[in-house]
């Protein structure tokens, strides 16, 4: 039997990873459960582990796969489908649901991105890939990146990700967006505005905060879904 915080959290994974593909950040499961620090939310993801409710998955940050749910959560809920969205996949199972059977769009991959020091901005074509349509919004552009650099592992992104970015040239602040710096840098980071100055975050303790006048700044798209291949 779980304890209610045990519940909550487990809850609170659930729904963002099928909100947003990948978990909450453990400074979000600590503010969300109302804890002091850290460590109490280590204690209460190993007890879930311990249980067979999740799992974590080795050499990647943020990488915990819901398992099973309890049956009052299940039924709170609605039931347990998990949201996976993987590439690179082998043939299904005989009898698996076909490829093409799922609703998807193909969304051109402009080349890399940067989560770490910026790189040159790419803005020719090298491929495309298909994207669950429930993950594009109704009548927008979209495009998908391949992430290169670690800056952003707190947040679920890793290197070699593929990130699906809705077009557009404004955000709202806590928006992981592509920025183009002065016309020619090209990063992902979380964006921030106060009056003329804007804050591009990285979600790696590792990497300090960018900040840059307005007029230095373009955003070009937000990001709206992920895309891992294992």
């Amino acid at each position: 039997m779980l304890t209610k915080k045990q519940l909550d959290l487990l809850e609170l994974i659930h729904k963002r990873v099928q909100r947003d593909g990948v978990p909450p950040s453990f400074d979000e499961m600590k503010e969300a459960l109302d804890l002091r620090s850290k460590s109490g939310i280590h204690r209460l993801i190993t007890a879930l582990e311990e249980r067979g409710f999740i799992r974590r998955l080795a050499h990647r940050a943020r990488a915990i796969e819901i398992v099973k749910l309890p049956e009052s959560l299940e039924a709170k809920l609605g039931g347990f489908a998990p949201r996976v969205i993987d590439g690179d996949r082998r043939d299904p199972p005989k009898g698996a649901m076909p490829v093409a059977a799922i609703a998807a769009m193909e969304v051109p991959v402009m080349g890399r991105i940067a989560a770490g020091t910026p790189i040159e901005a790419i803005s020719e074509v090298a491929t495309h890939v298909a994207v669950p349509q429930q993950m594009l919004g109704t009548g927008k552009s979209h495009y998908a990146l391949e992430v290169k650099g670690d800056s952003m592992i707190e947040a679920g992104i890793n290197e070699g990700d593929i990130v699906v970015i809705e077009e557009g040239p404004t955000a709202v602040n806590g928006d992981i967006v592509v920025a183009l710096i002065e016309g020619h840098e090209a990063t992902l980071k979380r964006f921030r505005q106060k009056g003329n100055m804007i804050a591009l975050e990285a979600a790696n303790p590792a990497y300090q905060t960018r900040m840059l006048r307005d007029d230095q700044v373009k955003v070009q798209g937000k990001l709206v879904g992920l895309i891992r291949s294992y």
